[in-house]
């Protein structure tokens, strides 16, 4: 795809999910304490809340046997401030994404104003957007129990988290999440009809940057068997980034 046609194809679904993401809030439910404190430890646990660097591989598999391989590098402080850049393939390479709160711009190379995007749109394969750019969740839904499940001998909450707003990337989540560590397990993103669009499985749980995180994320596609990506993330560390590097200003530097 051309720069000119990838730039129109943003604008079109910008365009066509803006009257979604500045809808009015669509949950006003009080929170359930002890289900935003199980939320806010799993979100610790997948990433630091202090400035940290880290290196994503999205491999894209269909079921037709195609795939593909996208590559981003991933610079975030506190829950609020990210960047992404695509570092592959050669052909997107400087493209940025900033995120802040939930509002999103992306920037091309050969295009002179960034584009403003909804955190809800397909970046690549099974990924949105906002699963690179924003893993907010405690800050992005209202949570609450709905049961315990016992998967293979181990105890799990299950939690239902609802959008707070119609800006954030998934309207519900069922989320899977180990009683005894608090680390998760499993989520379901449902679309606002509620039918189920995918499932993630948090593996290879290895100690990074002093916690025990998910390095692999696998989305399987609900919606088109066959379909998912493998998300792998690696050289993660901490950096002094200060809040100048989260601007559009700034972002001019990065590319």
């Amino acid at each position: 795809m051309t720069a000119t046609g990838f730039v129109k194809s943003l604008v079109f679904c910008a365009a066509s999910l803006g009257a979604i993401g500045n809808a009015p809030a669509l949950f006003a439910a009080d929170d359930d304490p002890q289900a935003r404190d199980i939320v806010e430890r799993t979100d610790r646990i997948r990433f630091p809340r202090d400035g940290f660097q880290v290196d994503v591989t999205v491999t894209n598999s269909e079921a037709d046997g195609h795939s593909d391989i996208h590559k981003y590098r991933i610079l975030s402080k506190g829950t609020e401030n990210t960047i992404v850049m695509t570092t592959e393939p050669p052909s997107e390479r400087g493209r940025i994404m900033l995120v802040k709160g939930r509002d999103l711009w992306a920037f091309m190379p050969d295009v002179s104003q960034p584009i403003r995007l909804p955190l809800a749109q397909r970046l690549t394969g099974q990924v949105a957007n906002g699963d690179l750019a924003r893993a907010n969740f405690a800050g992005d839904y209202h949570p609450k129990i709905l049961r315990k499940d016992n998967i293979d001998g181990t105890w799990y909450w299950v939690l239902e988290l609802k959008a707070v707003d119609r800006g954030v990337t998934y309207d519900r989540v069922l989320y899977w999440v180990n009683q005894s560590d608090n680390r998760p397990y499993k989520a379901e993103f449902y679309t606002r009809s509620d039918r189920l669009m995918k499932t993630c499985f948090y593996q290879n749980f290895t100690t990074m940057q002093g916690e025990q995180r998910p390095l692999r994320l696998v989305m399987i596609d609900n919606l088109n068997a066959g379909n998912k990506s493998t998300l792998d993330y690696s050289d993660m560390l901490l950096k002094d980034l200060p809040d100048k590097v989260f601007t559009k200003d700034y972002l001019k530097k990065l590319q």
